[in-house]
């Protein structure tokens, strides 16, 4: 039986951002996570196969003048027909890096997703405001509850 596959779509532009998908995928590659393969790939060098080979995805995003990065809009634009009729269902859940409230993105994103008939499995998480270390945690916590839920069969 093959892995399953949780694919991680994250803008990571700056220091922090990079330490956020870190903690993504560190939660993701729990010891206790045994049949799930993660993968980071940026939001640019995402093509539409990759997520045809996906059981599950991870977005991340900064805000960026109230909307999604460019490069999570790019993903969007060039994948979203070639994969919509394949992947309805598919299980995602998004953390937005916001300096602001983050709403505009989340919106914004939340549109696209409803599109695609992707499935929410659990609330998006907005990182608001000035840095804070407890993001790190928020965000292994994310990549070890999508993993989990793959691994156990739950979605």
């Amino acid at each position: 039986m093959s892995k399953k596959q949780l694919l991680i779509v994250a803008h990571a532009p700056s220091p922090n951002t990079r330490k956020l998908v870190d903690a993504v995928l560190a939660g993701a590659k729990h010891d206790d996570i045994e049949e799930v393969e993660t993968r980071w790939l940026p939001p640019l060098e995402t093509q539409p196969d990759d997520i045809l080979k996906a059981d599950a995805i991870i977005l991340g995003t900064t805000e960026n003048l109230g909307y999604m990065s460019g490069a999570l809009k790019d993903f969007f634009d060039r994948c979203y027909y070639p994969v919509l009729e394949e992947k309805q269902g598919l299980p995602c859940c998004l953390y937005i890096r916001a300096g602001l409230d983050g709403t505009g993105t989340r919106r914004a994103v939340e549109s696209i997703v409803t599109g695609l008939r992707w499935n929410w499995v659990q609330e998006p998480i907005i990182f608001k405001g000035e840095w804070q270390d407890e993001f790190i945690d928020q965000a292994q916590e994310i990549g070890q509850a999508m993993a989990a839920g793959l691994d156990s069969g739950v979605f």
